[in-house]
């Protein structure tokens, strides 16, 4: 399906909610965790797909703050898979450069250590960078926005009258970054949850049945030519699109 896509069409920031994993595995019979363990090879997969197709920025929904309510025994199996997937060989092997973004101060220590490590040992890779959204809330990151632009207008080097779109980026956890070209959630939910609710004004939604562990390159391929199926028009009628394209 590669063969099909338009690779000067290839979006250069895919955000994903990585969705279905637990049901994945309870229709095997299987523990949840099992599923979230299926999900770090779908997430293997997608990175290096991506990267090969030459995508900038992957940002991965892993854990939102509403999962901390999930089952005590659940948070602490995907506190440990975050630990045990942060392996060297999947960033350094596709020259990915990690980021995180979230409330990570609710993180357990050891988690953090590692996560502030990864980040470190991949700063130079180039090829792609892969962001991981942990213990993350779209609205806890606009209100935390909100807070540093009030508290700088309090501290006299902000004004209310200067604060325009650009500003609120800026002060967004994503601010390091654009925002998505493609967002995709897995698992037959068609829902944002909480998800880069400022980021994605723009971006085209794809959804799909397939849960997340099942996820690969095809289902990645389809997203993508759905992308490209499409007319971004960001406000602007069909015409003047067409007429900017000549």
């Amino acid at each position: 399906m590669t063969a099909e896509l338009d690779m000067t069409r290839i979006p250069q920031h895919i955000a994903i909610i990585m969705d279905g994993n637990g049901r994945w595995a309870m229709e095997r019979g299987k523990e949840r965790t099992y599923g979230h363990q299926a999900g770090v090879e779908a997430v293997r997969r997608i990175t290096s797909e991506c990267t090969r197709l030459g995508v900038k920025y992957l940002t991965l929904y892993t854990f939102s703050t509403e999962n901390w309510n999930r089952p005590d025994d659940e948070v602490a199996a995907l506190m440990g898979l975050v630990l045990s997937s942060l392996e060297d060989e999947i960033f350094m092997k596709n020259n990915v450069r990690f980021r995180v973004i979230g409330d990570l101060g609710r993180l357990p220590e050891a988690v953090q250590q590692k996560l502030r490590e990864t980040e470190e040992h991949t700063a130079k890779n180039d090829a792609m960078t892969m962001v991981v959204a942990l213990s993350y809330s779209s609205k806890l990151e606009i209100v935390r926005a909100m807070q540093k632009m009030a508290q700088e207008v309090k501290d006299g080097t902000l004004t209310p009258e200067s604060i325009d779109e650009k500003t609120v980026d800026e002060h967004l956890w994503t601010s390091f970054m654009p925002n998505p070209d493609l967002l995709i959630r897995t698992g037959g939910e068609v829902r944002i949850s909480n998800y880069l609710l400022w980021q994605i004004a723009y971006s085209e939604l794809y959804f799909c049945d397939t849960y997340w562990p099942d996820f690969g390159e095809q289902e990645l391929c389809k997203a993508i030519q759905s992308f490209q199926s499409r007319q971004r028009r960001f406000g602007k009628t069909e015409a003047q699109v067409e007429e900017e394209e000549k």
